[in-house]
């Protein structure tokens, strides 16, 4: 076997051996370096020991960046990886203190603090470890549809509600606009109930009421759909094969190709083509 699989079973299968132990080493490397995040934002911590934090994160992002290189060395599709959630994240890692050098000057002091903070991206990368977290993933996916339906019927309710009290309670007692009211519906509707705008009419608390039993159904439709696709994921169980083309996972537990770019999955299968699977 040429040593670029050798390296992308390593990096991307995690059910090997040594898999398992290029993860957990990784793991715990992203780990340390959110810490030493922290950490510099203390000032007391900072002032005694910012040089060595300053080293230990130059370190982590060679690390990192020796990382990522692999990544992209021993996939097939170099560009599908790199444009890939889990690609954008890796870069995000590493590319903050890269961009801090670029400014030194005392003038620029407040953008080297923003790009510091960037790096806490990579907690990110803590979701590739977490196997439910590729079933949440997948569930959110199948569910996307049904989701975006949802939010349309809820911002379509917050405009209808948020108008209806602008007429109803008027700029005398704060609904000074529809955006200002809509505001206050979408804090009521989502329970959240800030208490900063209020009604006090009559016909308006009423209205209010309404929309507060409303929002305890709204709480409830996108955590069925959610959970309605969890089970069809649980159901259907990924297999723990990582495509050597674009280092897509997640595939049905009988997938012989990848789901994103039709690429064998195995290499007895690599010269047949992929036919579609059955639902």
């Amino acid at each position: 076997m040429p040593i670029k699989d050798h390296v992308r079973i390593v990096i991307f299968e995690a059910e090997t051996y040594w898999g398992r132990i290029f993860d957990v080493a990784l793991l715990w490397c992203i780990l340390a370096s959110i810490l030493a995040v922290f950490l510099d934002t203390i000032e007391a911590i900072h002032l005694e020991w910012g040089i060595w934090l300053y080293r230990i994160e130059w370190c982590f992002t060679i690390l990192f960046t020796i990382e990522y290189a692999l990544r992209l060395w021993c996939i097939n599709n170099t560009r599908l990886y790199a444009t890939s959630f889990y690609g954008v994240v890796d870069l995000l890692g590493i590319l903050p203190t890269f961009l801090s050098l670029m400014f030194t000057g005392a003038q620029h002091l407040l953008v080297i603090r923003v790009l510091r903070v960037l790096r806490v991206f990579r907690v990110l990368r803590l979701v590739r470890y977490v196997g439910e977290a590729e079933q949440l993933i997948s569930a959110l996916v199948a569910s996307r549809r049904k989701i975006t339906v949802f939010v349309c019927t809820v911002l379509t309710m917050v405009i209808v509600f948020g108008s209806l009290m602008f007429v109803i309670e008027g700029g005398e007692n704060g609904f000074t606009s529809i955006p200002r009211s809509i505001y206050w519906a979408i804090v009521t509707l989502t329970t959240v109930g800030y208490g900063d705008l209020t009604p006090h009419t009559a016909l308006g608390q009423a209205v209010a009421s309404l929309v507060m039993i409303m929002g305890y159904g709204v709480i409830a439709v996108p955590t069925g759909i959610i959970t309605m696709e969890l089970g069809e994921v649980a159901r259907r169980r990924a297999n723990t094969n990582t495509c050597p083309e674009c280092s897509a996972e997640g595939h049905r537990e009988v997938a012989a190709f990848c789901w994103r770019c039709g690429n064998a999955l195995y290499e007895s299968r690599r010269d047949e083509k992929p036919q579609p699977e059955s639902s």
